[in-house]
């Protein structure tokens, strides 16, 4: 099966990278300043700035 690609806080990143926080309506809207944190493999994501947030890995 395939990799995960949305994420909540306290989730393992599944590789080391820059991921980035989504919303409900960034697709339409756009989020402004959405959190970044640079994770390593194995690290937990950190808590998001609202309950409908997610975690994403930031396109290259």
């Amino acid at each position: 099966m395939g990799e995960w690609t949305v994420f909540n806080q306290g989730d393992r990143a599944p590789n080391s990278g820059t991921y980035i926080e989504t919303g409900v309506n960034d697709y339409h809207m756009g989020i402004e300043d959405p959190k970044k944190v640079k994770l390593r493999k194995g690290e937990r994501f950190p808590q998001n700035t609202n309950h409908e947030r997610k975690w994403i890995r930031m396109p290259k």
